[in-house]
């Protein structure tokens, strides 16, 4: 988050010169959603195992529109451009491990991979990857120490939401 904290003050200042408002406020949005809808759907997916679908579409739809808006509305158009592909190209990717292997991966997580994409491609390919490693560096730790401790067997499922959110957070708060 650190990284789009600090985008949105580079643009915060190119408002002071007397542009972007439209793009500044659709990323101060995107922002909020991300922080609300994020640590609700963590929440439930922790307890539930589930990422329902009213909330995890309504943002979907949303995270694409107001980032899209916020890229082109400043004059920046790939970042717009980073926001699509990186959210297809993440979908793209946990649909695969979602046929793969049905019981492994749920479909609220690829569509949440959607989202997180696109926020990540959003800054830069470098942090699609970087949020994707350490979601699955997150949650193969939290398995391995529940089997460690003998909480968990190879076979138990994990939320894997939380992670995923987790991994986007800290690969955006680390910045380039």
């Amino acid at each position: 988050m650190k990284i789009v904290l600090g985008i949105m003050g580079d643009w915060i200042t190119s408002v002071q010169n007397g542009w972007d408002v439209t793009g500044l406020a659709a990323l101060f949005v995107a922002v909020l959603a991300f922080v609300s809808f994020g640590a609700r759907l963590a929440w439930i997916d922790a307890r539930t195992h589930l990422l329902p679908n009213k909330l995890v579409l309504p943002w979907m739809r949303w995270t694409f529109v107001l980032l899209v808006v916020a890229g082109l509305a400043h004059g920046e158009p790939q970042r717009a451009i980073g926001a699509v592909a990186g959210g297809v190209v993440l979908f793209a990717g946990y649909l695969v491990l979602h046929l793969v292997q049905r019981s492994g991966m749920g479909m609220g997580d690829v569509k949440l991979a959607a989202i997180l994409g696109a926020y990540l491609g959003f800054v830069s390919w470098w942090h699609v990857l970087w949020g994707t490693l350490f979601a699955f560096l997150l949650g193969s730790l939290f398995a391995l120490g529940g089997i460690v401790v003998g909480r968990m067997r190879g076979s138990t499922s994990i939320a894997f939401g939380p992670f995923m959110l987790l991994g986007a957070v800290i690969a955006l708060a680390i910045g380039s």
